[in-house]
């Protein structure tokens, strides 16, 4: 029963759409699924629920987010964290913890955890908090996939969170900075491994697991396709960051226990290439018909693509070239997390 954290500290990378369509997707394929909004805008929820909704959704419903579950422990009540309470989708097999602004504020506290709690013992719990909802939530709930869609930052919110993880995929855009941003992982990761041991400790209400999450790769998207493959400045990228993975984060990852055995599953990567493990292309023109009736790509009606003629076949070929792409993605995600556990 893994809990996958999607992340990069770059933002713009698609990590709340590919969430999305990940977990519909492994909940389509009979896997119990669910996603958790952990940025603080919300975006992920917006999706779910629709932006006109929200403003009333939240009311008279308990723990339908994270942050109201760790709320307790923030401010000092008795008791502890509380129980999740996560709420259904339009899919049967999928579910949503929502996000909540007030996520930003606990920042702050679980930063001060960090660094103080061998002085001040009551914040000693804050830490392995978000763990221990997470993993109740997915004890309690039969979830088979727990995904955590991850705010661009390199703050103690992510910390936590991408330290109570099992396994974690990088979404990346085939450009500089992205390239960039994995040598800058090579430095955070590691460095966030190490500062969490004092919350692996035996004897806390709330730890954080002692084996550390497990990299199975990254993603490439938002890349303009030639003859069903990236075209050539696109490629170029993407062979750059895949380089960058291998000769600088792969080997300190390796280091901390934090990679994933590849041996033998080389099937489950683009081109046979460990850790290539997906390319997903730019659909703009879905993305934004799937934001607006609040269902993925792969299953929108032909009246919710909003087009007609020439134009619609082209879409509707996109949308199965969609499908192909996520269903290749979703297994290669089992294949490697399964055969993992």
């Amino acid at each position: 029963m893994p809990i996958l954290s999607l992340f990069n500290h770059k933002g713009g990378v698609s990590k709340t759409t590919t969430t999305y369509h990940l977990g519909w997707m492994l909940a389509n394929n009979g896997y119990k699924t669910l996603i958790v909004d952990t940025d603080p805008q919300c975006n992920l929820t917006s999706l779910i629920i629709g932006d006109d909704e929200a403003e009333n959704f939240y009311s008279g419903k308990d723990c339908i987010d994270i942050y109201s579950c760790i709320e307790p422990l923030e401010k000092g009540m008795l008791g502890g964290v509380k129980k999740a309470n996560p709420i259904p989708t339009k899919n049967s097999n999928l579910f949503l913890l929502c996000g909540n602004l007030k996520l930003s504020g606990f920042e702050n506290q679980l930063a001060f955890a960090l660094t103080a709690s061998e002085g001040i013992p009551a914040v000693r719990n804050m830490p392995g908090s978000l763990s221990e909802v997470l993993r109740a939530a997915k004890k309690d709930n039969a979830f088979d996939y727990v995904l955590i869609d991850m705010s661009p930052s390199v703050g103690a919110l992510n910390q936590c969170l991408f330290m109570s993880s099992d396994y974690f995929l990088v979404p990346t855009t085939p450009d500089f900075f992205c390239k960039q941003a994995i040598k800058s992982l090579s430095e955070v990761i590691p460095n966030w491994n190490n500062t969490i041991n004092p919350f692996r400790k035996d004897g806390l209400a709330y730890s954080i697991p002692v084996e550390p999450p497990k990299f199975i790769g990254f993603l490439s998207q938002k890349y303009r396709p030639r003859s069903n493959a990236p075209a050539k400045s696109f490629q170029k990228w993407i062979d750059i960051i895949h380089t960058s993975v291998n000769e600088e984060l792969v080997p300190v990852l390796a280091k901390e226990n934090m990679i994933v055995n590849t041996q033998g599953k080389e099937y489950l990567f683009e081109n046979g290439e460990p850790y290539n493990i997906v390319n997903i292309s730019d659909f703009n023109s879905l993305i934004a018909q799937s934001q607006k009736h609040k269902t993925p790509v792969f299953e929108l009606e032909d009246a919710e693509i909003e087009q007609s003629g020439k134009i619609l076949v082209n879409m509707k070929k996109s949308q199965r070239d969609f499908l192909n792409v996520f269903e290749g993605f979703a297994n290669n995600i089992v294949g490697l997390t399964r055969s993992s556990v």
